[in-house]
């Protein structure tokens, strides 16, 4: 059988943005399933980030987190992908469902690249959400400020206020991001009104990020909220928090 040139042709485009219904809103799903687990008085879960290209270490990553005790979720911290690409996104979430938990996501700026920001909304939602879980109320932020050239629109800081205003519980509000305030890809002109938000709330003890590809954490404002940024995967670490009412710690971890 002999084909003509436009029999059996298949084009491919690799922006294009197609996932089957179990890729879809994966962040829901997973709060769902946390909401599911019966509720301690203390709470331990993982901050991770930046996969990237490092698939061989993120499978890593999964294998040593399955191995802490009562973890009820993972924290992936963005740059789930290197390009925005949809393939990248589903091999990423094929080796973080080997989790032993759910896992949760907050975009990175790697994520927005090319058709990245429609890929990440379909496969994870929204880039803002929140959901409260125990004495914890957990608020992801889209913080990839030079991706929107710096338009004074990320992050929303109104809507980051109105979240951590919604909290008649006093619960211990914990802010998650990838790019930190005192980053150069954050908005200059934003970082004072972010910093400040977390510092004046009483229940903002401390606030996670990923991006600078390093460990680190410190009071960097003077204003007792303490931050900490993750490692990428290719590092080969991430942080174990737990939490309870009114108070946390933190440990290194490296695989």
């Amino acid at each position: 059988m002999t084909l003509t040139a436009c029999e059996g042709v298949f084009q491919y485009n690799p922006n294009q943005v197609i996932f089957k219904e179990n890729e879809t809103n994966l962040n829901q799903k997973n709060i769902d399933r946390i909401h599911a687990i019966p509720v301690k008085d203390t709470l331990r879960f993982i901050l991770m980030g930046d996969t990237q290209r490092w698939y061989d270490e993120t499978d890593d990553f999964v294998k040593s987190a399955n191995s802490q005790k009562d973890v009820a979720f993972v924290v992936h911290a963005g740059d789930i992908s290197d390009f925005g690409l949809s393939q990248e996104f589903k091999w990423v979430n094929k080796i973080m469902v080997k989790l032993n938990c759910p896992y949760l996501t907050v975009i990175g700026n790697h994520d927005l690249v090319a058709n990245g920001p429609a890929a990440y909304k379909k496969i994870y939602g929204p880039m803002n959400y929140s959901f409260e879980y125990g004495h914890n109320k957990f608020i992801f932020i889209n913080t990839n400020s030079r991706e929107y050239i710096f338009n004074g629109s990320v992050p929303d800081i109104n809507w980051l206020q109105s979240q951590l205003a919604d909290n008649p519980d006093n619960k211990n509000a914990i802010v998650v991001a990838h790019i930190p305030p005192f980053d150069g890809d954050f908005d200059p002109a934003l970082a004072d009104d972010y910093s400040g938000l977390l510092a004046n709330d009483k229940n903002v003890k401390f606030t996670l990020y990923g991006h600078q590809h390093t460990f680190k954490d410190g009071t960097f404002y003077n204003d007792g909220v303490h931050y900490y940024l993750t490692t990428a995967m290719g590092e080969r670490g991430y942080w174990l928090l737990t939490t309870w009412k009114g108070g946390y710690k933190a440990e290194r971890i490296e695989y």
